[in-house]
């Protein structure tokens, strides 16, 4: 993990990785905007910040291991990948297409992908095996879970949840991208999750809630997981489905539906200009 951290820096990053999220999408005709929008600030700070890695060394053993529970939103993890240099970006434009690397959910053709995802539920199970490994195998690796809010009314989250707090798992952090939406509408409206940090809490769990646009609060919260013994952590960061593009945010249509020509026109000039308000 970096020592220095350059704030606007890894703020542009974030903006490069949501045009490409727009621009691969809409090459696509077909994915999910919406949840890789809402956690691009995330993916951001684990992969240019956070994470200890080798992009050209993949099965390196002392690696971190990062797994996308909510495999749908893997083109915000593509994006990241090729920008750190796991693989060349133009194999972002053959997104979705037959026999190209990068499929609509992530698999381990992909240089980076630990583990196939995309069956919702079954990624904190996947973390636990890799953190009861490291510790096993007396390795000092750490192990991070990115969750969908929806995704965690499956009740195989909660089984994982209780077996990470009884192994004392204190490698590993979860993630929660709690954007208030799925497929079907609000959160609130189809299975309330509140009160969750004390649901968390109850399991065992080191519990941290954040801005997940908050690049500074995002650092902290994974610095203070990094300190903290005997229980595992879950960074509970409250975001906006579709940040980022106006027309996209809070709009449960773009959970999976990718924009025509003139929206990706707007889209691509609304990043832009924010480019500018950041110079």
């Amino acid at each position: 993990m970096s020592s220095q951290v350059d704030i606007k820096k890894l703020e542009e990053q974030v903006r490069q990785i949501r045009i490409l999220i727009v621009e691969m999408l809409a090459k696509a005709g077909s994915g999910h905007p919406g949840g890789s929008l809402s956690s691009a600030e995330i993916i951001t700070v684990l992969f240019f910040h956070i994470l200890r890695q080798k992009p050209k060394d993949t099965d390196w053993p002392d690696r971190d291991r990062f797994h996308l529970s909510k495999g749908h939103t893997c083109p915000v993890l593509y994006a990241a990948l090729a920008e750190r240099g796991y693989f060349d970006k133009k194999e972002l434009f053959k997104l979705r297409q037959l026999g190209a690397m990068l499929q609509g959910h992530p698999d381990r053709r992909t240089p980076g992908i630990e583990v196939a995802s995309g069956s919702l539920g079954q990624g904190l199970s996947v973390a636990l095996g890799m953190s009861l490994a490291g510790k096993i195998d007396k390795k000092d690796y750490r192990v991070y879970c990115l969750m969908g809010d929806g995704e965690i009314q499956e009740g195989n989250i909660w089984e994982a949840a209780m077996a990470v707090a009884h192994f004392k798992c204190d490698n590993l952090c979860a993630i929660l991208d709690y954007n208030g939406f799925q497929i079907d509408g609000k959160i609130s409206d189809i299975m309330a999750l509140e009160p969750l940090k004390d649901k968390w809490m109850a399991f065992g769990w080191h519990v941290v809630e954040i801005d997940g646009h908050n690049i500074k609060e995002i650092i902290e919260a994974f610095n203070e997981a990094a300190d903290m013994k005997g229980k595992p952590t879950i960074i509970i960061a409250k975001t906006i489905k579709g940040k980022g593009v106006s027309f996209m945010e809070n709009v449960v249509d773009f959970h999976g539906r990718t924009p025509n020509e003139d929206e990706t026109k707007q889209a691509l000039q609304e990043l832009s200009k924010d480019k500018e308000k950041r110079l």
